[in-house]
């Protein structure tokens, strides 16, 4: 099969002919329709990631047709349109059995324990747990667009920040993961207020839903602008991006008892941001991480999708070829366009 392949890291990755993977025992093989380019991907490639292996495919938000099934596989077949969640649980751990999935203490996660998406074929494991049936009614390119920025901030927002209507919500990133937060939040009647440094991804952010919109470069401090806008801060803020400033933002522009959920991930030098533990204990603040989402609770929000509540494909940006997706992936701490690229020519 044809792949985007790095054999070192921070190094340009290559289109490679590789071998077919085939399905473990429980597993499947799938045909990859369309795949998300993500920050997660950059993380990897530039070795953020201890699981990763080199050589190295990545890719881990996709959607696609099963091409091949495990003997021991009872729910799926070939043909069959699916997606997944980029965490993938073992089905029989103590945190599986409590339905608790996306913290899978032996969990797989393809473009990064093993070969990913940026790939014709992709091997998924534990398919009966993890796979997602597609509804006919949603395209492949939407659909790859789910498999991580959508479905965590869905459980960001709905789950772990359990948002409600009339509550301020602070999104600090607009890119793919807080675009979607921007647009659940929206969704289930919050007011929400959007965070960024580029003008073009707040436009898009207004579109989305968001009530407010503040330019991190335009005002003297964030927090206080927030707490401006909320006459005393937002109930639930939530770090989209993934950095010591908007982390802290974060929790600065809580109001007492507020939640932060951080959803952007923080690594390498930047793992251990200082958190203001002062306002922590003396506001009585939650600091709330949000890991992806369990297979079975996509049942929710695809039911949001067919009312027309949630409207994913409002969130891409643009189409690209596999061969396009290394520019793509290696420039994302430089060019990262508004909306979700997603390769959908291989």
């Amino acid at each position: 099969m044809k792949a985007v392949v790095y054999e070192s890291f921070s190094a340009t990755p290559k289109i490679m002919n590789v071998e077919d993977p085939t399905p473990e025992k429980h597993g499947v093989v799938i045909k990859v329709e369309a795949t998300g380019v993500c920050r997660s991907d950059w993380h990897g490639w530039m070795g953020h990631d201890p699981d990763i292996v080199l050589p190295h495919v990545p890719g881990h938000e996709f959607a696609g047709i099963i091409e091949a099934v495990g003997k021991d596989v009872q729910r799926f077949k070939v043909g069959d349109r699916v997606t997944v969640p980029f965490v993938s649980g073992c089905g029989s751990c103590p945190e599986c059995h409590g339905g608790n999935h996306q913290v899978c203490g032996n969990q797989t996660q393809p473009g990064f324990t093993h070969w990913g998406s940026f790939a014709e074929y992709v091997s998924i494991h534990h398919a009966d747990v993890n796979l997602v049936t597609l509804p006919e009614t949603i395209d492949f390119t939407t659909a790859a667009s789910l498999g991580c920025r959508f479905v965590t901030s869905f459980r960001a927002v709905v789950d772990q920040g359990k948002v409600s209507a009339g509550q301020w919500v602070a999104v600090h990133g607009c890119g793919g993961v807080g675009l979607s937060a921007i647009m659940i939040a929206n969704s289930i009647g919050a007011n929400v207020i959007a965070v960024d440094v580029t003008d073009d991804k707040l436009e898009l952010a207004k579109a989305l839903g968001a009530y407010a919109t503040i330019n991190a470069t335009s005002v003297a401090d964030v927090a206080e602008a927030i707490k401006e806008i909320t006459r005393g801060g937002a109930h639930v803020s939530i770090d989209a991006l993934g950095h010591p400033t908007t982390c802290i933002n974060s929790i600065k522009s809580l109001k007492k008892l507020g939640k932060h959920v951080q959803v952007g991930l923080l690594l390498a030098d930047q793992a251990t941001p200082p958190i203001p533990m002062n306002l922590v204990i003396a506001h009585e603040l939650e600091i709330i991480g949000s890991h992806g989402m369990q297979a079975f609770r996509y049942d929710a929000m695809l039911a949001m999708i067919k009312s027309g509540k949630l409207s994913p494909e409002k969130l891409l940006g643009r189409t690209i070829s596999l061969e396009e997706s290394i520019v793509a992936l290696t420039n994302m701490d430089k060019i990262n366009p508004p909306g979700v690229t997603v390769v959908t020519s291989f």
